[in-house]
C-alpha cells in the first residue's frame, strides 16, 4: 500500500461445486514480505450495524500490537493511517473495501492506526493481533479530523462510541504526546526481525 508497513492481502480462491476455498495468512509469507514474524496474541470479532464508524485507533509502544483484519460478513471501508511521527507519510491515510466474498485482508505494522466504516448491517470484522490487549495502551485519532480528510462517502452522522467522537485530531494526539515515532517504530521492528534470528 502506500504507507510503509501496510499490506493488502488479496487471496487466490479455488471454486468447486460445493462454493469455494482460500488461504487466508500464511505466516511465513507475511514473514517473507515484511521481514519479521506475524506471531498472533489475540483474536477478536466486532460486529457493526451499517454505518457505524470504528477507529482510528492504534496501540502504544510498548507492547504495540499489530493487526491483520478481514470483513468476514457484510461490507466495510477500511482504512489505514500513518500515526507514525516523522514518516515519510504521516498523517496519510490508504482505503480498502472489503467485503465477505472478497477475502481481502489488510496487515498494519505498529504504528500504523486502524478505522473503518459499516456499509451493511452486521457487518463482521475479524482482527488477528500481534499482542494481546493491554489497559492504558490504546491509542485514538479522531476519524472525522478534516486535517487527515478520510472521503468516508457519509450523508448522515456516523454511529460512533463516545469514546472515539471524543477523540483528539491529529494535531492534538502530537501535542500531547500520544502517538510513538517513525524511529520508535523502525527500532521496533528490527528487534522483532533480530528476535527471530536469534531463536
Amino acid at each position: 500500500m502506500s504507507i510503509k508497513g501496510a499490506y493488502r492481502l488479496i487471496p487466490n480462491k479455488i471454486p468447486d461445486i460445493r462454493g469455494s476455498f482460500f488461504e487466508a495468512f500464511r505466516e511465513e509469507l507475511l514473514t517473507e514480505i515484511i521481514g519479521y514474524p506475524f506471531t498472533v496474541g489475540q483474536a477478536n470479532y466486532s460486529l457493526s450495524c451499517r454505518n457505524t464508524m470504528r477507529g482510528i485507533h492504534s496501540t502504544a509502544l510498548p507492547p504495540g500490537q499489530a493487526k491483520l483484519v478481514t470483513c468476514v460478513r457484510g461490507a466495510v471501508l477500511d482504512v489505514a493511517v500513518d500515526l507514525r511521527v516523522g514518516s515519510p507519510t504521516f498523517g496519510m491515510y490508504d482505503m480498502t473495501p472489503q467485503d465477505e466474498e472478497s477475502g481481502t485482508a489488510v496487515y498494519m505494522a505498529d504504528g500504523i492506526g486502524h478505522a473503518f466504516l459499516a456499509l451493511t448491517d452486521d457487518a463482521c470484522m475479524n482482527y488477528l493481533c500481534s499482542e494481546a490487549y493491554v489497559p492504558g495502551t490504546m491509542i485514538e485519532v479522531n476519524p472525522l479530523d478534516p486535517d487527515i480528510g478520510i472521503p468516508w462517502g457519509i450523508e448522515e452522522p456516523p454511529v460512533m462510541s463516545e469514546k472515539d467522537a471524543a477523540a483528539p485530531t491529529l494535531a492534538e494526539a502530537v501535542s500531547q504526546g500520544l502517538l510513538p515515532t517513525y524511529e520508535e517504530c523502525l527500532a521496533h521492528y528490527q528487534a522483532l526481525g533480530k528476535r527471530s534470528a536469534g531463536s
